[in-house]
Protein backbone atom coordinates (compact mmCIF):
# COMPACT_ATOMS: atom_id res chain seq x y z
CA UNK A 1 0.00 0.00 0.00
CA UNK A 2 1.54 3.27 -0.98
CA UNK A 3 2.07 6.33 1.77
CA UNK A 4 -0.57 8.26 1.06
CA UNK A 5 -3.45 5.77 0.80
CA UNK A 6 -2.26 4.23 4.12
CA UNK A 7 -2.48 8.23 5.29
CA UNK A 8 -6.18 7.93 4.15
CA UNK A 9 -7.69 5.30 5.83
CA UNK A 10 -5.72 6.36 8.98
CA UNK A 11 -7.25 9.55 8.46
CA UNK A 12 -10.81 7.85 8.11
CA UNK A 13 -10.23 5.75 11.07
CA UNK A 14 -9.45 8.88 13.17
CA UNK A 15 -12.63 10.51 12.07
CA UNK A 16 -15.06 10.48 9.64
CA UNK A 17 -15.71 14.02 8.55
CA UNK A 18 -13.62 16.97 6.87
CA UNK A 19 -11.15 14.35 5.42
CA UNK A 20 -10.26 15.73 2.06
CA UNK A 21 -9.22 19.19 4.30
CA UNK A 22 -6.83 16.98 6.64
CA UNK A 23 -5.94 15.13 3.79
CA UNK A 24 -4.73 18.26 1.69
CA UNK A 25 -3.07 19.66 4.64
CA UNK A 26 -0.90 16.62 5.51
CA UNK A 27 0.05 16.48 2.04
CA UNK A 28 0.22 19.85 1.21
CA UNK A 29 -1.54 19.53 -2.15
CA UNK A 30 -4.62 21.65 -3.18
CA UNK A 31 -8.13 20.25 -1.92
CA UNK A 32 -9.02 19.45 -5.43
CA UNK A 33 -5.99 16.53 -5.25
CA UNK A 34 -6.71 15.67 -2.09
CA UNK A 35 -10.56 14.66 -3.33
CA UNK A 36 -9.04 12.90 -6.28
CA UNK A 37 -6.88 10.76 -4.23
CA UNK A 38 -10.01 10.29 -2.31
CA UNK A 39 -11.81 9.02 -4.81
CA UNK A 40 -9.60 6.75 -6.58
CA UNK A 41 -9.51 5.01 -2.86
CA UNK A 42 -13.47 5.05 -3.07
CA UNK A 43 -12.74 3.32 -6.53
CA UNK A 44 -10.39 0.84 -5.26
CA UNK A 45 -12.75 -0.13 -2.74
CA UNK A 46 -10.81 0.84 0.67
CA UNK A 47 -13.17 3.18 1.62
CA UNK A 48 -16.73 4.17 1.42
CA UNK A 49 -18.78 7.67 1.29
CA UNK A 50 -21.99 8.74 2.52
CA UNK A 51 -23.82 11.92 2.65
CA UNK A 52 -23.30 15.02 1.01
CA UNK A 53 -22.05 18.72 0.92
CA UNK A 54 -20.85 19.06 4.81
CA UNK A 55 -22.43 15.69 5.50
CA UNK A 56 -19.84 13.72 3.80
CA UNK A 57 -18.46 11.16 6.33
CA UNK A 58 -16.13 8.25 5.39
CA UNK A 59 -15.69 4.72 6.92
CA UNK A 60 -13.12 2.25 5.92
CA UNK A 61 -15.11 -0.36 3.65
CA UNK A 62 -15.04 -3.73 4.46
CA UNK A 63 -12.34 -5.88 1.98
CA UNK A 64 -13.16 -9.55 3.39
CA UNK A 65 -15.65 -11.55 5.91
CA UNK A 66 -16.18 -14.47 6.97
CA UNK A 67 -18.26 -15.95 9.88
CA UNK A 68 -19.68 -19.83 10.53
CA UNK A 69 -21.40 -21.98 13.27
CA UNK A 70 -19.82 -25.15 14.20
CA UNK A 71 -21.29 -28.06 16.43
CA UNK A 72 -18.68 -27.73 19.03
CA UNK A 73 -18.33 -31.80 19.75
CA UNK A 74 -15.49 -33.21 18.25
CA UNK A 75 -14.90 -29.49 16.51
CA UNK A 76 -10.93 -28.81 15.74
CA UNK A 77 -9.68 -25.44 15.72
CA UNK A 78 -6.93 -25.81 13.18
CA UNK A 79 -9.62 -27.04 10.79
CA UNK A 80 -11.33 -24.18 11.88
CA UNK A 81 -8.20 -22.18 10.90
CA UNK A 82 -7.30 -23.30 7.86
CA UNK A 83 -10.50 -23.82 6.43
CA UNK A 84 -12.15 -20.63 7.36
CA UNK A 85 -10.12 -17.66 8.79
CA UNK A 86 -6.15 -18.23 6.86
CA UNK A 87 -7.34 -17.86 3.60
CA UNK A 88 -8.86 -14.21 4.96
CA UNK A 89 -5.00 -13.13 6.01
CA UNK A 90 -3.03 -15.34 3.35
CA UNK A 91 -1.78 -12.03 1.72
CA UNK A 92 -0.91 -10.49 5.10
CA UNK A 93 3.00 -10.95 6.33
CA UNK A 94 4.00 -13.69 8.61
CA UNK A 95 4.16 -12.25 11.81
CA UNK A 96 0.66 -11.25 11.62
CA UNK A 97 -0.45 -14.55 10.20
CA UNK A 98 1.45 -16.03 13.06
CA UNK A 99 -0.72 -13.65 15.78
CA UNK A 100 -3.75 -14.99 13.86
CA UNK A 101 -3.17 -18.64 14.32
CA UNK A 102 -1.82 -18.51 17.84
CA UNK A 103 -4.52 -16.11 19.17
CA UNK A 104 -7.45 -17.93 17.35
CA UNK A 105 -6.72 -21.55 17.43
CA UNK A 106 -6.25 -20.49 21.63
CA UNK A 107 -9.90 -19.21 21.68
CA UNK A 108 -11.64 -21.95 19.67
CA UNK A 109 -9.83 -24.31 21.66
CA UNK A 110 -10.68 -22.88 24.86
CA UNK A 111 -14.65 -22.64 23.79
CA UNK A 112 -14.21 -26.55 22.61
CA UNK A 113 -12.93 -27.63 25.55
CA UNK A 114 -14.39 -25.46 28.53
CA UNK A 115 -17.64 -23.78 27.30
CA UNK A 116 -20.30 -27.01 27.17
CA UNK A 117 -21.87 -25.15 25.04
CA UNK A 118 -23.83 -26.64 21.59
CA UNK A 119 -22.13 -24.61 19.15
CA UNK A 120 -19.21 -21.84 18.35
CA UNK A 121 -19.17 -19.32 16.07
CA UNK A 122 -15.76 -17.65 14.70
CA UNK A 123 -16.22 -14.66 12.30
CA UNK A 124 -12.97 -12.17 10.82
CA UNK A 125 -13.30 -9.32 8.56
CA UNK A 126 -10.73 -7.53 7.27
CA UNK A 127 -10.41 -3.36 6.24
CA UNK A 128 -7.17 -1.90 4.22
CA UNK A 129 -5.96 -1.05 8.21
CA UNK A 130 -6.78 -3.64 10.43
CA UNK A 131 -8.20 -7.16 10.90
CA UNK A 132 -10.71 -8.40 13.64
CA UNK A 133 -12.12 -11.65 14.78
CA UNK A 134 -14.60 -12.77 17.03
CA UNK A 135 -14.86 -16.32 19.49
CA UNK A 136 -18.70 -16.82 20.87
CA UNK A 137 -20.07 -19.67 22.69
CA UNK A 138 -23.30 -19.80 24.47
CA UNK A 139 -22.09 -21.92 27.20
CA UNK A 140 -22.10 -21.07 31.20
CA UNK A 141 -19.48 -17.85 30.50
CA UNK A 142 -15.91 -18.06 31.24
CA UNK A 143 -16.31 -15.72 34.20
CA UNK A 144 -19.14 -17.47 35.99
CA UNK A 145 -17.08 -20.56 35.61
CA UNK A 146 -13.85 -19.35 37.21
CA UNK A 147 -15.93 -17.74 40.29
CA UNK A 148 -17.24 -21.33 40.40
CA UNK A 149 -14.10 -22.94 40.58
CA UNK A 150 -12.61 -20.71 42.60
CA UNK A 151 -14.96 -20.32 45.01
CA UNK A 152 -14.81 -16.64 44.39
CA UNK A 153 -17.47 -14.08 46.04
CA UNK A 154 -18.10 -12.12 42.87
CA UNK A 155 -17.60 -12.94 39.10
CA UNK A 156 -15.59 -9.29 38.51
CA UNK A 157 -12.39 -11.33 40.56
CA UNK A 158 -12.22 -13.95 37.91
CA UNK A 159 -11.03 -11.30 35.60
CA UNK A 160 -8.12 -10.79 37.64
CA UNK A 161 -7.58 -14.16 37.91
CA UNK A 162 -7.06 -14.46 33.93
CA UNK A 163 -5.06 -11.59 34.01
CA UNK A 164 -2.26 -13.06 35.94
CA UNK A 165 -2.26 -16.00 33.60
CA UNK A 166 -1.67 -19.48 34.61
CA UNK A 167 -4.55 -20.18 35.64
CA UNK A 168 -7.11 -22.80 33.64
CA UNK A 169 -10.42 -24.99 35.23
CA UNK A 170 -8.64 -28.04 33.35
CA UNK A 171 -4.86 -28.45 34.71
CA UNK A 172 -4.53 -31.85 32.82
CA UNK A 173 -5.06 -30.36 29.07
CA UNK A 174 -4.40 -26.90 29.77
CA UNK A 175 -1.26 -24.71 31.08
CA UNK A 176 -3.54 -21.25 31.81
CA UNK A 177 -1.07 -19.30 29.45
CA UNK A 178 -3.64 -19.17 26.27
CA UNK A 179 -5.79 -16.55 27.39
CA UNK A 180 -2.66 -14.16 28.61
CA UNK A 181 -0.83 -14.71 25.67
CA UNK A 182 -3.53 -14.15 23.38
CA UNK A 183 -4.12 -10.71 25.30
CA UNK A 184 -0.58 -9.32 25.12
CA UNK A 185 -0.55 -10.20 20.93
CA UNK A 186 -2.85 -8.45 19.55
CA UNK A 187 -3.73 -4.63 19.45
CA UNK A 188 -7.18 -4.73 21.20
CA UNK A 189 -7.98 -7.89 22.91
CA UNK A 190 -11.94 -7.62 24.69
CA UNK A 191 -14.01 -10.49 26.78
CA UNK A 192 -17.94 -10.13 27.20
CA UNK A 193 -19.66 -12.69 29.17
CA UNK A 194 -22.36 -12.19 31.61
CA UNK A 195 -22.75 -8.13 32.55
CA UNK A 196 -18.87 -8.04 32.44
CA UNK A 197 -16.57 -6.45 29.76
CA UNK A 198 -13.03 -6.61 30.01
CA UNK A 199 -10.87 -4.76 27.27
CA UNK A 200 -7.51 -4.62 26.76
CA UNK A 201 -6.11 -1.63 23.99
CA UNK A 202 -2.35 -1.94 23.37
CA UNK A 203 -0.89 1.27 25.23
CA UNK A 204 -3.76 1.80 27.47
CA UNK A 205 -5.12 0.67 31.25
CA UNK A 206 -7.25 -2.35 30.89
CA UNK A 207 -10.70 -1.45 31.69
CA UNK A 208 -14.01 -3.60 32.73
CA UNK A 209 -17.11 -2.18 32.25
CA UNK A 210 -20.47 -3.94 33.78
CA UNK A 211 -23.48 -3.67 31.17
CA UNK A 212 -27.31 -3.31 31.82
CA UNK A 213 -27.96 -6.40 31.03
CA UNK A 214 -26.55 -10.19 31.25
CA UNK A 215 -24.95 -11.86 27.83
CA UNK A 216 -25.06 -15.66 27.75
CA UNK A 217 -21.84 -17.47 27.06
CA UNK A 218 -18.67 -15.83 26.49
CA UNK A 219 -17.22 -13.89 23.13
CA UNK A 220 -13.79 -12.72 22.50
CA UNK A 221 -12.65 -10.00 20.23
CA UNK A 222 -9.82 -9.20 18.86
CA UNK A 223 -8.04 -6.98 16.64
CA UNK A 224 -4.54 -6.67 14.80
CA UNK A 225 -3.03 -3.65 12.33
CA UNK A 226 -2.49 -5.27 9.28
CA UNK A 227 1.35 -4.07 9.34
CA UNK A 228 2.09 -4.66 13.05
CA UNK A 229 5.13 -5.54 13.36
CA UNK A 230 4.77 -7.30 16.48
CA UNK A 231 5.73 -11.43 16.90
CA UNK A 232 4.66 -14.24 18.69
CA UNK A 233 8.41 -14.42 19.95
CA UNK A 234 8.74 -11.57 21.50
CA UNK A 235 5.70 -11.58 23.34
CA UNK A 236 6.71 -14.90 24.78
CA UNK A 237 10.17 -13.63 25.80
CA UNK A 238 8.99 -10.95 27.79
CA UNK A 239 7.23 -12.77 30.03
CA UNK A 240 9.82 -15.76 29.64
CA UNK A 241 12.86 -17.25 31.98
CA UNK A 242 16.06 -16.35 29.77
CA UNK A 243 17.21 -19.71 30.13
CA UNK A 244 14.38 -21.87 30.31
CA UNK A 245 11.39 -20.14 28.02
CA UNK A 246 8.75 -21.48 30.74
CA UNK A 247 6.24 -18.80 31.75
CA UNK A 248 7.58 -17.20 34.41
CA UNK A 249 7.12 -13.55 34.64
CA UNK A 250 3.54 -11.44 34.41
CA UNK A 251 1.96 -8.16 34.83
CA UNK A 252 -1.12 -7.75 36.62
CA UNK A 253 -3.26 -4.61 36.29
CA UNK A 254 -3.94 -3.72 40.42
CA UNK A 255 -6.91 -1.57 39.40
CA UNK A 256 -8.56 -5.19 38.59
CA UNK A 257 -8.56 -6.05 42.06
CA UNK A 258 -10.43 -3.35 43.45
CA UNK A 259 -14.48 -3.18 42.48
CA UNK A 260 -16.21 0.19 41.86
CA UNK A 261 -16.31 2.74 44.18
CA UNK A 262 -13.65 0.61 46.56
CA UNK A 263 -9.91 1.34 47.93
CA UNK A 264 -7.33 -0.90 48.54
CA UNK A 265 -7.10 -1.05 51.74
CA UNK A 266 -7.56 -4.74 53.50
CA UNK A 267 -5.78 -7.79 53.83
CA UNK A 268 -8.36 -9.44 52.34
CA UNK A 269 -8.33 -7.70 48.72
CA UNK A 270 -4.32 -8.36 48.94
CA UNK A 271 -4.93 -11.75 49.27
CA UNK A 272 -6.75 -11.73 46.54
CA UNK A 273 -4.17 -9.37 44.41
CA UNK A 274 -1.73 -12.24 45.43
CA UNK A 275 -3.08 -15.76 45.14
CA UNK A 276 -1.30 -17.81 42.70
CA UNK A 277 1.06 -15.39 42.00
CA UNK A 278 3.71 -17.68 43.94
CA UNK A 279 3.94 -19.55 40.25
CA UNK A 280 5.95 -16.90 38.77
CA UNK A 281 9.81 -15.51 39.04
CA UNK A 282 9.14 -12.00 38.54
CA UNK A 283 5.33 -10.13 38.62
CA UNK A 284 5.26 -6.21 38.43
CA UNK A 285 2.54 -5.22 39.88
CA UNK A 286 0.71 -2.14 37.75
CA UNK A 287 -0.12 0.66 39.83
CA UNK A 288 -1.60 2.82 37.40
CA UNK A 289 -4.76 4.61 38.02
CA UNK A 290 -5.14 3.39 41.85
CA UNK A 291 -4.43 6.96 43.91
CA UNK A 292 -3.82 5.14 47.05
CA UNK A 293 -3.74 1.72 49.07
CA UNK A 294 -3.59 0.91 52.66
CA UNK A 295 -0.94 0.15 55.46
CA UNK A 296 -2.80 -3.00 55.78
CA UNK A 297 -3.31 -3.92 51.95
CA UNK A 298 0.59 -2.96 51.37
CA UNK A 299 1.72 -5.15 54.47
CA UNK A 300 0.05 -8.02 53.11
CA UNK A 301 1.85 -7.90 49.89
CA UNK A 302 4.95 -6.23 50.29
CA UNK A 303 6.16 -8.04 53.79
CA UNK A 304 3.68 -10.95 54.66
CA UNK A 305 3.50 -12.55 50.85
CA UNK A 306 7.04 -11.56 49.92
CA UNK A 307 8.22 -12.85 53.08
CA UNK A 308 6.71 -16.15 52.77
CA UNK A 309 7.76 -16.56 49.10
CA UNK A 310 11.14 -15.03 48.59
CA UNK A 311 11.85 -16.83 45.55
CA UNK A 312 8.94 -14.62 43.40
CA UNK A 313 10.18 -10.88 42.89
CA UNK A 314 7.49 -8.50 42.87
CA UNK A 315 8.16 -5.43 40.78
CA UNK A 316 5.91 -2.23 42.10
CA UNK A 317 5.08 -0.03 38.63
CA UNK A 318 3.26 3.46 37.71
CA UNK A 319 3.25 4.37 41.62
CA UNK A 320 1.53 7.71 42.75
CA UNK A 321 3.23 9.11 45.47
CA UNK A 322 0.64 7.93 48.39
CA UNK A 323 0.76 4.51 46.84
CA UNK A 324 4.83 4.03 46.77
CA UNK A 325 4.98 5.86 50.08
CA UNK A 326 2.72 2.77 51.61
CA UNK A 327 5.24 0.29 49.16
CA UNK A 328 8.38 1.78 50.78
CA UNK A 329 7.35 1.34 54.41
CA UNK A 330 5.94 -1.74 54.07
CA UNK A 331 9.37 -3.07 52.72
CA UNK A 332 11.33 -1.61 55.33
CA UNK A 333 9.30 -3.37 58.03
CA UNK A 334 10.43 -6.59 56.12
CA UNK A 335 14.02 -6.12 55.76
Amino acid sequence: MDPSTALILRLVAAEPRNVAARLAQQMSVSRQAASARLLKAIQAGLIQREGTGAGVRYALAVTGQVQHSYARAGLSEDRVWQQLLAPLVADLPENVRDVWRYGLTEMVNNAVDHSGSPEVHVGMRRNGLFTQAWVTDDGEGIFLRIQRALDLFDPREAILELAKGKFTTDPDHHAGEGIFFSSKVFDVFDIRSGRLHFAHDEGKVDVLFERAADAAGTTVFMQLANDSPRTTREVFDKFAAPEEYTFARTLVPVRLAQHEGEKLVARSQAKRLTMRLERFQTVELDFAEVAEIGQAFADEVFRVFQRAHPQTRLVPTNMAPGVKAMVSRARSQAS
